[in-house]
């Protein structure tokens, strides 16, 4: 059985290197071949004998090689491809994605105005592949707080809808907490009727016959995954909160967010539900974007 291949997708930028690092992370974890990719739509053919001086593509092989070089130092027997391609950079992280477990990307957080206005690479990919994409961020450069609070658990993060089947998305999640050793958090946010409100705030009953049903679903959800993944501590956690607002809650302090993207959506819908819109753009860490019917 030939050994599976996790692709990052790379640009030069520190964010791309950054997602290398984490790829081949992952790879070593699971004995996968890393495949350094950038694409270059003006990527030129040329004969072997090309002299330094005279390669049109001395920077595209640069982002490469650099890359390969920094993820050596730390996996010096990981096996790597390093693949220049001739295309449009979207064009080929989705074929990409096609032949690989996983298409890892560099992120950058974005200024509100800019998350909804601007059409990057990562987010097309995201909304297209037809396999699960990895967004990483960057070294942060933000200064620690003055008064640090306790830091929870790592853990991999899942939100879960509970519309509709999931099942890609949650054996991407029990499999990334298994392959950690870390424990796994299935998060679920699940807003209240209109008859919940009263003047004075929450009707606690109503709150609390809401979220036990909510639990009771989320349970039945994950149960085949605890059966398969007996070795995986399972956090349920539901919210009395928007699906939004439960993932931003709970993120804090994760290893990893995955979050699931449905393949089918309504005609003129954006690719991108709100949930996996807000992962993207504005949580630190990793987050896995999982395609499902």
């Amino acid at each position: 059985m030939e050994p599976e291949l996790i692709t990052v997708g790379l640009d030069g930028s520190t964010e791309s290197l950054a997602a290398a690092q984490w790829a081949a992370d992952e790879a070593d974890r699971r004995n996968a071949v890393l495949r350094l990719l950038h694409a270059w739509i003006l990527l030129a053919a040329e004969a072997p004998d090309t002299p330094p001086e005279r390669d049109q593509n001395a920077r595209a092989r640069q982002i490469v090689n650099q890359a390969a070089l920094e993820v050596r130092e730390r996996h010096p027997h990981l096996q790597i491809m390093e693949d220049l391609v001739g295309s449009e950079a979207e064009s080929a992280l989705l074929r990409a994605a096609d032949e690989s477990r996983m298409v890892v990307l560099g992120s950058r957080a974005l200024a509100p105005w800019e998350s909804y206005a601007l059409g990057d690479v990562s987010l097309d990919v995201v909304g297209r592949a037809e396999g699960p994409v990895v967004l990483v961020r960057g070294e942060s450069r933000a200064e620690p707080p003055r008064s640090a609070p306790q830091v929870p658990e790592p853990r991999v993060v899942v939100g879960v809808s509970l519309n509709g089947p999931c099942e890609p998305l949650l054996a991407f999640a029990f499999d990334a907490a298994a392959s950690r050793g870390i424990p796994l958090q299935a998060v679920h946010g699940r807003g209240l009727p209109v008859h919940a409100y009263v003047p004075w705030g929450i009707e606690p009953e109503v709150a609390e016959e809401v979220t036990k049903e909510a639990e009771g679903e989320l349970r039945e959800a994950v149960l085949p995954w605890r059966e398969r993944f007996p070795d995986v501590p399972v956090q349920l956690t539901v919210l009395p909160e928007s699906p939004t607002r439960a993932m931003v809650q709970t993120v804090s302090g994760a290893a990893l967010l995955a979050v699931g993207r449905r393949r089918h959506r309504p005609f003129l819908a954006p690719r991108v539900g709100p949930v996996a819109h807000a992962a993207i753009h504005h949580v630190t860490c990793p987050v896995a974007v999982v395609p499902h019917d």
